[in-house]
C-alpha cells in the first residue's frame, strides 16, 4: 500500500483559486492511478479527476472540466489538483487514491483535504 496525505485546502472566495497537493510515500509503485475525489455532506462521494503515470491519460468530472486540472510530479512522488474559478458547490472534504490502472477501484486513499468556498 502506498500511504496519501493531502495538503492546501483552505476557505477561499467563490471565483478564487487553491492548489491541492498529494504526497505518497511507501509503495508508490502503486501509483500508477492517481485520482482526486469529493465527498460533501448529505452527498455520494464524487469522482473529480485522475492521471495516469503509464499512458499519461487524464479524466475528469463534467462538474469540474475547464476549471480544474489533476498534474503530477514522479520525483516528489506528488499529485496535484489545481483548482480555480471555484464555485460554492466545490465545497467538500477532497481525497487523493491511488491504485492499478487496470482496475476500476483504488487500493489507497488519504485522509482529506477540507476545502470551502464562500458566496
Amino acid at each position: 500500500q502506498v500511504q496519501l496525505v493531502e495538503s492546501g485546502g483552505g476557505l477561499v472566495q467563490a471565483g478564487g483559486s487553491l492548489r491541492l497537493s498529494c504526497a505518497a510515500s511507501g509503495h508508490t509503485f502503486s501509483m500508477d492511478k492517481m485520482g482526486w475525489f469529493r465527498w460533501a455532506p448529505g452527498k455520494e462521494r464524487e469522482f473529480v479527476a485522475r492521471i495516469a503515470g503509464s499512458d499519461g491519460s487524464i479524466y475528469y468530472a463534467d462538474s469540474v472540466k475547464g476549471r480544474f486540472t489533476i498534474s503530477r510530479d514522479n520525483a516528489k512522488n506528488t499529485v496535484y489538483l489545481q483548482m480555480s474559478s471555484l464555485k460554492p458547490e466545490d465545497t467538500a472534504v477532497y481525497y487523493c487514491a491511488a491504485g492499478l490502472l487496470a482496475r476500476t477501484t483504488y487500493d489507497s486513499w488519504g485522509r482529506g483535504t477540507q476545502v470551502t468556498v464562500s458566496s
